[in-house]
């Protein structure tokens, strides 16, 4: 029997802010846990270093994917190309601004770390996107958002890479051009690397509290004042309640978009099932609510082989351990086609698949 055998990933090559890695494991680096490999693997500590890098014909011309934890990748094969992850560390305050602060993050910040640092500091406004995983340089890609709020409303600039332009260059928040759960940085993937993000923060902001379960939390907390830290508390027991931890069970959140639809639509729906829950959008479109209609199709707590619908929450798939991409793929795919046969509504992946 022939078995193929792997060496320890070791560095073949260091230079001024960067390390490449030759024939590197994924599986450490997507939440999923699921295995592939990399020809070449480079972490890259200097934004700067990106100049260096795309000299190389491997990088410049190969295939090329940006990871940053992989929360919202899931990977179905072996990387023929370069992974190229930023791991740049550092927050800085850059002053004020109209009464807020600009704080500058760079990329390999993770997410939620930056969360609680703005609340250790007295800041509010991000405290609904408590305990999202995934690093700050992958939060403007996705637009990541939670609990009626989106990092959108956040941010002053983008630092990126421009392969086009072969330089750094700095994008205001209207040219990153965000919508729900996207961005020019997701539209245009092989153009921009976020290589640092500047936010505007205040110290005194209105809290979001109106999303479904924060005011009953909050209660339950036995606060009636709240501030950015009581909510950041609720919000962390409601998803740590209907959410499974990526480091304990192998996920990416929720897999599915909540799907949006005209007005017409949705009146028919709801004639035919008065317990769809749905949310009238300022366009008159109407989003619907995608993990009501995954459960109502029987899928909530389903197991194929490895694979599941966490018993949890109905968005969010599972790896349950040693399952392979594929085996996600497929069931993602099974949801995806009953969704529309019974419902005739077109459920959107939220992870890249690749």
């Amino acid at each position: 029997m022939n078995e193929k055998r792997y060496h320890v990933d070791a560095a073949i090559a260091e230079g001024v802010g960067y390390t490449i890695v030759e024939n590197a494991s994924l599986e450490g680096r997507n939440t999923f846990r699921v295995p592939a490999r990399a020809n070449l693997l480079i972490d890259v500590r200097r934004p700067q270093a990106l100049g260096e890098l795309f000299d190389y014909p491997m990088v410049k011309n190969g295939p090329l994917l940006v990871l940053g934890e992989g929360s919202n990748v899931l990977l179905t094969r072996d990387w023929p190309g370069v992974v190229l992850s930023m791991v740049a560390l550092g927050i800085k305050e850059c002053g004020e601004e109209d009464g807020r602060t600009r704080i500058r993050v760079e990329a390999g910040e993770k997410w939620n770390d930056f969360v609680h640092w703005t609340l250790a500091h007295d800041y509010s406004g991000l405290e609904n996107l408590v305990l999202i995983p995934g690093t700050v340089g992958a939060a403007p890609i996705q637009n990541i958002g939670a609990y009626g709020v989106e990092v959108a409303g956040f941010i002053a600039e983008v630092e990126a890479w421009d392969r086009h332009a072969r330089q750094l260059v700095r994008l205001g928040n209207a040219q990153c051009r965000f919508g729900y759960r996207d961005s020019l940085f997701k539209r245009d993937r092989d153009r921009y690397i976020v290589t640092a993000v500047d936010f505007l923060l205040s110290r005194q902001r209105e809290l979001h509290l109106d999303y479904a379960g924060v005011r009953e939390e909050l209660r339950d907390l036995g606060i009636d004042k709240p501030n950015a830290r009581s909510v950041a508390e609720a919000i962390a027991r409601l998803r740590t309640r209907k959410l499974p931890n990526p480091s304990l069970v192998g996920n990416a959140g929720s897999f599915f978009q909540n799907p949006v639809v005209d007005a017409q639509r949705a009146q028919f729906l709801h004639d035919q099932h008065p317990a769809m829950p749905t949310w009238k959008l300022p366009d008159s479109s109407v989003k619907l609510s995608a993990a009501w209609l995954i459960e109502a199709s029987g899928f909530k707590g389903l197991r194929r082989g490895l694979a599941a619908v966490s018993d949890q929450h109905a968005l969010v798939l599972v790896n349950l351990g040693g399952a392979r991409g594929n085996e996600i793929r497929e069931l993602a795919e099974d949801i995806r086609q009953t969704v529309l046969d019974r419902f005739g509504v077109q459920l959107e992946a939220e992870p890249r698949i690749i």
